[in-house]
């Protein structure tokens, strides 16, 4: 089994005297939030309530009396998939405030978005993120002797940008058409499915030709106009889609940086994909990195994934920004702290010499092939 790296904050929590308080543990479907889960309910012998099935949302009821019998039989209650029933929300909320009760909860999307009591937790909560392997937890796993070191990452970023790093996609030994199978059907059973049933989307298509228009403009800025245009669909609903799908942690954004210079002008968003084997079975295509026309884009979006899955997982306060100048000129990843400090970093297939335009104070980094692993390190 691969550990994982949030494991030591759930034990923090478990230990901590810090009462009063939900764990929330967010991340898409199949990232591996069930089995954490699992590992909690065998060490300390409690049940897991699956809001999948509405027999364990109904034990959940927000009535004290109710809630009194499930808080004697568990110190630990471990919430599954509570995305499913919202309303959970006051009940959470009852069980703090009258019993001496931890809370564990795993949600693929999170239920400030979709409850409207969300805000009676105010105060009330934590939140950690499970999101698809890290390149970390997969060497930690594999644990490669010194010398086979450099020949490992360069594998590690082979198989996660051909078929990404959901956790039972990267344990798939048999072959890579089994490894596309599972792709497909995560795409297809979880990734489609459950954000089209907690949002009530309509247009199970249109939300699938949404996601494959992006992954096709993979590093390049994406209008929603085009896309719109290109699919004959209303602007604000190919603009709600795409805000579901980051909400729901299959898209990651990439706003424009702006200062008071004139020269900084997009307006649009870069939108990369969590998982790239998600991305790859969306164009169908997955030849190896040297092969592909779209091979700067990919390479990108690995790069921005493994810092952005960094940054939610060690809750690094920072933002993630592209930028561009009038002329074209461009900053592949610009990484601003709270002190106003930023992070450059140009993310390039080989080792050719960037030029350095950002506009402000800033430490410069070059992310290629040969040193990744380090600079991901470094930008923090």
């Amino acid at each position: 089994m691969i550990a994982r790296s949030i494991k030591p904050q759930i034990s923090k929590y478990l230990q901590s005297n810090d009462k009063g308080k939900v764990l929330f543990v967010w991340g898409p479907r199949r990232s591996g939030k069930t089995t954490l889960l699992e590992e909690e309910s065998r060490k300390h012998k409690t049940a897991i309530y699956n809001f999948d099935s509405y027999s364990e949302r109904e034990k959940f009821t927000p009535d004290r009396d109710v809630l009194s019998k499930l808080a004697a039989e568990n110190k630990i209650i471990l919430i599954d998939e509570i995305q499913n029933y919202p309303e959970a929300t006051l009940s959470l909320k009852i069980l703090l405030d009258n019993f001496n009760v931890k809370i564990i909860a795993t949600g693929s999307s999170e239920l400030r978005r979709t409850s409207k009591d969300f805000d009676s937790l105010a105060g009330r909560y934590k939140e950690i993120f499970c999101l698809p392997l890290s390149i970390k937890e997969i060497k930690k796993y594999s644990a490669p002797k010194p010398s086979e070191e450099k020949q490992f990452n360069k594998k590690i970023a082979r198989d996660i940008i051909l078929y990404g790093a959901y956790p039972e996609v990267y344990l798939e030994k048999s072959s890579e058409e089994a490894k596309i199978i599972l792709l497909q059907k995560l795409l297809d059973s979880y990734v489609l499915k459950d954000v089209i049933d907690i949002y009530n989307l309509k247009n199970s298509k249109l939300a699938k030709d949404i996601l494959t228009k992006i992954a096709l403009q993979i590093g390049s800025e994406v209008s929603i106009r085009e896309i719109a245009n290109d699919l004959q669909a209303n602007m604000i609903t190919v603009a709600n889609y795409i805000e579901i799908f980051i909400k729901n942690y299959i898209l990651i954004p990439l706003p424009s940086f702006k200062t008071n210079l004139r020269r900084a002008v997009s307006e649009n968003r870069k939108l990369f994909f969590y998982d790239l084997g998600i991305r790859n079975v969306l164009v169908k295509d997955f030849r190896p990195l040297e092969l592909r026309p779209d091979k700067g884009g990919v390479w990108e979006n690995f790069i921005v994934s493994e810092i952005e899955k960094q940054r939610k997982i060690n809750n690094f306060l920072r933002t993630l920004y592209f930028y561009r100048e009038y002329g074209g000129k461009e900053v592949d990843l610009v990484i601003e702290d709270y002190k106003k400090q930023y992070v450059c970093a140009e993310i390039k297939t080989t080792k050719e010499n960037t030029q350095d335009i950002f506009p402000l104070p800033h430490k410069q980094l070059t992310i290629n092939q040969d040193n990744f692993t380090q600079k991901i390190i470094e930008v923090w």
